[in-house]
């Protein structure tokens, strides 16, 4: 019998605006009530309906580096002039109580992340190809043509640290990108030394033990097995 470590995972998931990871951790949080999604703090200010506890925290700057100096963050990056960082104590709790937690964060926070908890299991989102990305960031409508054009060089840049990440997946089409992703999920759990032990049943025992020791089976342990 396998037991699996009783604390949750920690997975990192990546890649370039508009490659559509938010859509894809919504679905998959609709799927799995084991899964939980830390919301991170920002210092800029909120685009279109996006609320404050629901997207991210947002912070003033002037209280984000107050919370950097009394080590809130587990990591923190400062992107496109703003800051982005990664709360810690509640992480800590749900990987405790079993739950895997989803980080969604930027490239320079993924590569902190690895420094302190190499063992995460890291995913890097694409879309299919750089038109639509392009058409997705356009379609958001929450940006002028400048900062759209920056976030598209940005995310040009980013793509060729894909590298750096466990897996990539393709978001060409929505719910065959969840799928991949919940199949790296699952394989990730199947690793050996993500396996906190391995029982044998009763009988088995009996036999491995009988190996072991170097000692012969007799009749009655013989004949018990057989039944």
């Amino acid at each position: 019998m396998i037991k699996q470590k009783a604390t949750g995972e920690l997975i990192v998931i990546s890649g370039p605006s508009g490659a559509g990871k938010g859509t894809v951790i919504s679905k998959l949080l609709e799927d799995n009530k084991d899964l939980w999604l830390s919301i991170s703090a920002t210092s800029r200010k909120p685009r279109g309906k996006e609320k404050d506890g629901v997207e991210y925290y947002f912070l003033s700057e002037e209280d984000f580096v107050k919370k950097i100096d009394e080590d809130y963050f587990l990591e923190y990056a400062k992107y496109q002039d703003n800051y982005y960082g990664t709360p810690k104590s509640t992480i800590v709790d749900k990987l405790k109580e079993g739950l895997d937690v989803i980080l969604e964060i930027e490239i320079q926070g993924a590569a902190k992340i690895k420094e302190l908890v190499p063992e995460a299991i890291f995913i890097f989102i694409l879309p299919p190809t750089e038109k639509e990305l392009l058409k997705r960031l356009i379609g958001r409508n929450t940006e002028d043509s400048n900062k759209i054009i920056k976030r598209f060089e940005r995310a040009y840049k980013e793509i060729n640290e894909v590298t750096k990440y466990n897996y990539v997946v393709v978001n060409d089409e929505i719910d065959n990108a969840v799928e991949k992703v919940k199949s790296i999920i699952k394989a990730e759990k199947c690793r050996v030394d993500r396996i906190e032990d391995i029982t044998l049943a009763n009988q088995e025992e009996i036999i491995h033990e009988a190996i072991i020791n170097k000692k012969f089976i007799d009749k009655t342990i013989y004949d018990n097995i057989k039944k």
